[in-house]
């Protein structure tokens, strides 16, 4: 174990008192779908998780974080740069780059934003559907001091039907701010 991730393991599980619970396996290739995400808190609790577990998975961000110097520190850590105004087919690529590489862990926060949104961004559900893989459902519950994975959903293509599932699943989840998460109608 490196001295990063047992560094990272003390301060999330001895000095926060949070706890991890997974009844997951970890494929070669999946995204990571995370919910809620009210606050930068999430991208904290999400990069002291990955290290003290040990996972290496990019994530994206908004370009507006990818400014020197933190730019840097953003890619070399994962971050992929999301151009919200540009009209770039940017699922299509992500999902042709996880058919044609032997590993790829992506993490998507499916609000796509920190405020209030019951129209939950669809780009993770297409970038699985296409590269045929599956979806990790990871909830991060402020309240319980958790951080819980007990389904994987495969994408079957039944896009309103799928994001059903997947918006009950964290429909008891509470985030740093709970007035800032919803999963809409059901």
């Amino acid at each position: 174990m490196s001295l990063l991730q047992r560094f990272c393991r003390t301060v999330l599980y001895k000095r926060m008192h949070w706890r991890a619970e997974i009844s997951v396996e970890f494929p070669e290739k999946y995204i990571l779908c995370l919910a809620p995400h009210t606050s930068n808190w999430d991208f904290i609790m999400g990069l002291l998780y990955s290290r003290a577990e040990n996972l290496k998975i990019n994530f994206l961000m908004k370009k507006e974080w990818f400014f020197w110097p933190l730019g840097a520190f953003f890619r070399s850590i994962g971050g992929i740069p999301v151009y919200r105004g540009k009209h770039t087919s940017m699922t299509d690529a992500l999902a042709e780059t996880a058919r044609n590489t032997p590993k790829f862990r992506l993490c998507v926060t499916p609000e796509g934003t920190r405020s209030l949104n019951p129209d939950w961004k669809k780009g993770f559900y297409f970038i699985a559907l296409k590269a045929n893989i599956p979806i990790l459902l990871y909830g991060l519950d402020f309240e319980r001091k958790l951080i819980e994975c007990k389904h994987v959903l495969v994408p079957t293509g039944d896009v309103e039907a799928d994001m059903k599932l997947i918006k009950t699943y964290y429909k008891d989840f509470k985030g740093k701010k709970p007035e800032h998460f919803t999963v809409g109608d059901i």
